[in-house]
């Protein structure tokens, strides 16, 4: 049965510092090149039915650097949750004006509703499951809170269930079906350096 498979970007500066990043188009660090060096080492040799990957930067250098640049195509459905007025911030800066935020359960000022988010995770299913045919695995590069919503999309929850998946920078996981069931397969696979 078709496959997805969730490949979050390295490690950007502001991945590592916490800040919410959206639309600000940051490049890997070094750290994050490596991470998507071990993923090119453990995806030697995988065929993919279609690789479709976020346009910012990070995810196409991910994307490149794990061998699959030459046949990805850009897909705007897979761009970060657009953050707003918190694009930048740490939850921590974010609570100093706003106590108890949640990027899950508060409003997204000048940005995007997760409801949305949502709506551009299930077109990228959608979309990827096209691409995969009866029996293709598709690969995404993109970002952490896209995937999560993804994820909780493919298995039927709300957008809001993305908050029940933690994913690291430059990790791995499969969404597949157990028999005619959408299941997780497995889940932030993270590489060791």
């Amino acid at each position: 049965m078709a496959e997805l498979w969730l490949i979050r970007h390295g490690e950007t500066e502001w991945s590592l510092s916490g800040a919410h990043t959206s639309r600000t188009d940051i490049p890997l660090t070094d750290h994050g090149r490596l991470r998507a060096a071990e993923l090119k080492t453990f995806l030697q040799g995988k065929q993919f039915a279609a690789v479709f990957t976020s346009p910012m930067q990070r995810a196409r250098e991910t994307c490149t650097i794990a061998g699959y640049g030459d046949v990805s195509t850009i897909d705007e459905g897979l761009r970060e949750w657009d953050y707003g007025i918190f694009e930048g911030k740490t939850t921590k800066e974010i609570r100093v004006d706003h106590p108890d935020w949640s990027v899950w359960k508060d409003e997204i000022v000048d940005g995007e509703p997760i409801e949305h988010v949502g709506e551009r995770a299930d077109g990228v299913i959608a979309r990827a499951l096209a691409a995969a045919g009866a029996n293709g695995t598709v690969a995404l590069f993109a970002h952490a809170h896209i995937l999560r919503i993804l994820a909780a999309r493919w298995i039927e929850l709300p957008a809001t269930g993305g908050s029940l998946f933690a994913l690291g920078t430059g990790s791995l996981s499969e969404l597949g079906f157990e028999r005619e069931t959408r299941v997780i397969k497995r889940w932030n696979r993270e590489f060791e350096d």
